[in-house]
C-alpha cells in the first residue's frame, strides 16, 4: 500500500530527498537522502509506488511501499526519466553526441523492462523536445515521432512497428488519454502559402485524409499546441505565431480552436484582444478555462459548445489550474506579476480566498484535492529560493526556505491514480496554521517630490471589470447570442456613463445661464425627452454652426457662392424655430 498522504520530493544544491506530506512535512526514511549536487533527474512512476533518479553515476529505481532497490543503470548523462503507464517500462533519455570523425553516433534513447531490468530497445532521438514514447493507458500502443512520421508499436514490442501514420511534415502528435478506442491528433505546418491544419485520427484508420475524424486549417500557426480532455472527446489547439504583423503584442498572435472527435469545430471567441496564456481543461471534460487578453487579464470558463459559462473578470492572472477533482479552479498570477492567487468555488461560483505566494516560479495540486504547492526554483530565480505547502483556504501550514547560499531546482508531489482520495465537501473557513502569516509587502508607488506633501488622488491604469455569470436567467427562454451580448453589455455601459456623468456635476459647474441676446446654439441644452423633437434640434445646431463657420469665412475676405450666403440670411428663421422647439410652443 502507498502512503496514506503524497510524499514531497525535493531536488537542489542540499541534494534529493523526499518529504512527507501533510500534516507531517517532516524528512521521509522511505528514501536515503542523495547528498551532493550532481542529481540531474528524478521521476515517480504514475501510481506514485516506484521512484527513479539519476545521481551522475547510475539510475536507480526503488519500491516506494517497501523501500526495496529494483534496479541500477550505467547511465552516467542521462538528464530525461519517465514510466510507462502501468510501470512495465522505464525510458531513459541522454544528450545525442556524435564522434569528432563525423560517424554517426550511438543510440541515446533507451527503453529497460522494470521486472528484469534489461534494455528492450534503443533508440537515436536527437532532440530533447517529445524525447520520450507516448503510451496508452493500457501501453496497448506506444507512438514516437520519426522523421516526419508517427511509428505505432503494440503490446511493447519495439522490434516491430504495428502501424505507420505518414503525412507531410508532421511535427507533433498526441495521444488520447483513457481507454480504447484510441485517438491521435496530428499537427502539420504550413508551408508556401498552404495553411497548417489538426486532424484526429482513431487508431489504426490512417487510410487517408477522408479517414480522419476531424480537420482544422488555420493560416496563423508557427506553433501549436494541442490538449486533449479526459475522455478523448474534444481537443484544445492554441495556435500561436512568433510575430504580431499589427504590432500590438511582444508575445505574438495566439487563436484558441475547438476541435471535437465528431467532426465539429470551431473557434473559440474570446472576447479581449491580447495573448492566451493559458488553457486548461476541467477534470469532467465538460468545461474549459481560459486566460487570456492584455493585462489586466480576463479568465472565463466555456462549456462545449464553446459558450461563455462564467466570467471571472479582469486580474493580474496568467496561469490556470482545476484541482485533481475538478471542484476548484486556482486563478494565479506567477512570473513577472505578483504571485496573487484566487481560489474559487467553480459549482457555486464563489471566491474561496486570495493568498499571494511571492515570486513563485511553480504551482501544483496536490493529489488529495485540498492542498496547494508552491516554490521559488532556480534557475528562474537564484534567491529566496525555497517551497510552501498551502490549504486551498488560504492558510500557510508548512515552509520551508533553503539558507542563502543554496538552491532548489525541483519540487513535486508523489502522485496517485484518480479515485484514491474522494472529494471532500468545499469549506470556505480558514485552517488553522502554526506557520505565522506573512502580510505582503505592500509596493507604493513613486511619487515626484512636488507632489509628496499633497492628497494623494485615487487613480488606476485599467478599471478592473468584476466577475459575472454568462448563464442565461431562469426567467430567459433562451440565452442571448455572442451579437446580442455584446450590444446589451455596450449599452449598459453608455447607460452607466450617463448616469455618471450626472452624478459628477455639482451646482458650481452647472452651465451659466444665456443672456437672451447671446445665440441659443451655443450653450448645452438638456433632452425634451421627445426623440422627434431632440432630432430637429439637433439638425438646427448643426446647421446654426456650419452657418457660423461661413460668417467667418466672410470675415476674413473669402469670396462665397450663392448658396453659401442664402444659408447665412436663414439664420434668423433658424435661430426662432430653435427657440420655439426648447420652449415647447
Amino acid at each position: 500500500m502507498a502512503p496514506s498522504t503524497p510524499l514531497l520530493a525535493v531536488r537542489g544544491s542540499e541534494g534529493l530527498y523526499l518529504v512527507n506530506g501533510p500534516p507531517h512535512f517532516t524528512e521521509s526514511t522511505v528514501f536515503q537522502r542523495e547528498s551532493g549536487k550532481n542529481c540531474k533527474v528524478y521521476a515517480f512512476s504514475k501510481d506514485g509506488t516506484l521512484f527513479a533518479w539519476g545521481n551522475g553515476e547510475k539510475v536507480n529505481i526503488i519500491n516506494v511501499t517497501n523501500k526495496r532497490l529494483l534496479h541500477s543503470f550505467d547511465l552516467p548523462k542521462a538528464v530525461c526519466l519517465e514510466f510507462s503507464p502501468k510501470n512495465t517500462i522505464l525510458a531513459t533519455w541522454q544528450p545525442y553526441t556524435t564522434s569528432k570523425d563525423g560517424t554517426a553516433g550511438t543510440p541515446n534513447l533507451q527503453l529497460y523492462d522494470v521486472k528484469t531490468g534489461t534494455c528492450l530497445k534503443s533508440f537515436i532521438q536527437k532532440k530533447m523536445q517529445n524525447w520520450c514514447p507516448s503510451w496508452s493507458e493500457e501501453e496497448a500502443i506506444c507512438a514516437r515521432n520519426v522523421n516526419n512520421e508517427v511509428h505505432f508499436f503494440e503490446n511493447n514490442n519495439f522490434n516491430t512497428i504495428a502501424n505507420k501514420l505518414h503525412l507531410q511534415k508532421i511535427n507533433d502528435f498526441v495521444l488520447s488519454p483513457g481507454p480504447q478506442p484510441y485517438k491521435v491528433a496530428v499537427c502539420v505546418p504550413g508551408s508556401k502559402g498552404a495553411p497548417s491544419f489538426v486532424r484526429l485520427y482513431q487508431y489504426p484508420n490512417f487510410g487517408g485524409p477522408h479517414t480522419a475524424l476531424a480537420n482544422r486549417s488555420f493560416f496563423k500557426a508557427d506553433k501549436v499546441t494541442m490538449l486533449w480532455n479526459k475522455k478523448a472527446t474534444a481537443v484544445l489547439v492554441i495556435a500561436s505565431t512568433d510575430v504580431d504583423k499589427t504590432g500590438a503584442s511582444y508575445y505574438g498572435e495566439q487563436t484558441l480552436h475547438y476541435i471535437a472527435t465528431n467532426g465539429e469545430s470551431a473557434v473559440v471567441q474570446l472576447p479581449k484582444n491580447g495573448p492566451i496564456y493559458d488553457v486548461v481543461w476541467n477534470s469532467s471534460s465538460t468545461e474549459f478555462c481560459a486566460v487570456y487578453g492584455f493585462m489586466p487579464a480576463k479568465a472565463t470558463i466555456f462549456n462545449l459548445k464553446c459558450d461563455p459559462v462564467f466570467d471571472f473578470g479582469t486580474g493580474p492572472r496568467n496561469a490556470a489550474y482545476f484541482s485533481p477533482h475538478g471542484h476548484i479552479l486556482v486563478l494565479a498570477g506567477f512570473g513577472n506579476l505578483r504571485g496573487q492567487m484566487e481560489v474559487w468555488d467553480v459549482k457555486n461560483y464563489k471566491l474561496i480566498s486570495k493568498p499571494v505566494a511571492s515570486d513563485s516560479t511553480y504551482f501544483a495540486w496536490c493529489p488529495d484535492g485540498e492542498h496547494i504547492l508552491t516554490a521559488t526554483c532556480a534557475p528562474r530565480l537564484r534567491v529566496n529560493n525555497g517551497y510552501k505547502i498551502w490549504h486551498y483556504t488560504g492558510s500557510v501550514l508548512h515552509k520551508y526556505d533553503v539558507p542563502s547560499n543554496a538552491e532548489i531546482w525541483q519540487v513535486s508531489w508523489q502522485p496517485f491514480l484518480d479515485g484514491i482520495f474522494p472529494a471532500k465537501t468545499i469549506t470556505y473557513q480558514a485552517v488553522p496554521s502554526e506557520v505565522p502569516s506573512e502580510e505582503p509587502k505592500v509596493a507604493t508607488a513613486y511619487r515626484p517630490p512636488a507632489l509628496r506633501n499633497k492628497p494623494i488622488t485615487n487613480s488606476k491604469l485599467h478599471e478592473e471589470e468584476p466577475p459575472q455569470n454568462m448563464k442565461p436567467q431562469s426567467g430567459s427562454d433562451k440565452p442571448l447570442s455572442k451579437t446580442a451580448l455584446k450590444n446589451q453589455r455596450k449599452h449598459e455601459a453608455k447607460k452607466a456613463a450617463k448616469q455618471e456623468a450626472r452624478s459628477d456635476k455639482s451646482p458650481e459647474s452647472a452651465p451659466t445661464p444665456v443672456p437672451p441676446s447671446a445665440p441659443r446654439n451655443t450653450g448645452p441644452q438638456s433632452a425634451s425627452g421627445d426623440p422627434e423633437i431632440d432630432k430637429k434640434v439637433k439638425n438646427l445646431r448643426k446647421k446654426l454652426k456650419a452657418i457660423e463657420q461661413l460668417k467667418e469665412q466672410a470675415a476674413t475676405g473669402k469670396q462665397l457662392e450663392k448658396n453659401q450666403l442664402e444659408k447665412i440670411q436663414k439664420e434668423k428663421a433658424l435661430l426662432q424655430e430653435l427657440e420655439d422647439l426648447e420652449l415647447g410652443l
